[in-house]
């Protein structure tokens, strides 16, 4: 295997920013293409421009009508849910593979850790939102050796950190968290919710994860989150428990009702505090919640350029 896939990026916020220059940094197996934003006073374009990346202010029209976009292998699209499937359609249009960091869920959500593997022949991949992938390895990791018949995680984020396209999108984002709670977390019925934190001195990302398990098995749990925990570390070094698991039985003389679930549900319930830091390569250390989605959207994009490289060889 040889060579690297030319990846371009939609949004030149501060996402799209600081993916660019993780790939910049850190990535052997891809390279910047092209930097694609609708300001051309944008930080994002002018930082990339100084770089030496391609640079366009005028959208994914633009983006096609530069000269390195024939060589473009994957696209990265960190502009909104709405902007999305135009952009979509454009890109897997010319034989490209999407990967979306909006919450326009097109295609299969993925989350690293969990199921990357599963969707290697997927030309659109979803990257759920900044709380899915803080808060459904914790629910996976629960899943795999107990049935969770109910899980609710909260994402508490900086206001400084959430900018214009994330508050756009907040409906998006509480839909597409709780199915993919489901969906890729394993759990029966899932509830998100976001907070925006106001607090000065910025606060770093905090979720709490709450998951009814059908078990008994206090430390077969705890050992699961654990060890899912050290993965995502693997590509998130600043993702970590706040403190202790904590467990309660829910017995039938407590059992709760659950609306939507069970009028009288039972079982172990697990409560996870996670705390999310970012890296610092561009975005504030505080920012966690778009640290964990760029480095997600680039483990995995480094696993298909893995595969599209291995192919053409």
């Amino acid at each position: 295997m040889s060579g690297k896939i030319k990846a371009a990026i939609i949004g030149s916020g501060n996402i799209g920013t600081d993916l660019m220059i993780k790939i910049m940094r850190n990535s052997k197996l891809l390279e910047m293409g092209a930097m694609v934003g609708i300001d051309p006073q944008s930080d994002g374009l002018a930082r990339a421009d100084r770089l030496g990346v391609a640079v366009t202010h005028e959208g994914i029209k633009g983006l096609t009508q530069l000269p390195v976009w024939p060589e473009i292998g994957i696209v990265f699209d960190a502009t909104s849910a709405g902007a999305h499937p135009g952009n979509d359609e454009i890109v897997r249009g010319a034989g490209k593979i999407m990967i979306d960091l909006t919450p326009a869920a097109i295609g299969p959500y993925v989350v690293p850790v969990v199921n990357m593997d599963d969707h290697l022949d997927q030309t659109n991949i979803n990257m759920v939102t900044c709380g899915g992938q803080a808060t459904i390895p914790i629910v996976a990791a629960v899943s795999r050796v107990a049935e969770v018949s109910y899980a609710e995680i909260v994402a508490s984020i900086s206001s400084r950190s959430a900018g214009p396209g994330t508050r756009a999108n907040i409906d998006e984002f509480t839909e597409t968290t709780s199915r993919a709670i489901c969906e890729v977390g394993g759990a029966k019925k899932g509830k998100a919710v976001i907070v925006l934190n106001p607090a000065e001195p910025p606060l770093i990302m905090r979720d709490t994860v709450y998951c009814l398990a059908k078990t008994t098995d206090r430390e077969a749990v705890r050992r699961s989150i654990e060890a899912m925990i050290a993965e995502v570390q693997d590509y998130v070094p600043g993702y970590r428990l706040k403190q202790d698991i904590q467990f309660e039985t829910i017995g039938d003389n407590a059992a709760v009702r659950i609306p939507g679930v069970d009028d009288r549900a039972t079982g172990l319930k697990v409560s996870v505090f996670l705390e999310v830091e970012g890296a610092g390569h561009y975005l504030p250390k505080y920012a966690g919640n778009l640290d964990i989605m760029t480095s997600a959207a680039l483990k995995t994009a480094e696993r298909l350029a893995q595969r599209m490289l291995a192919e053409a060889v």
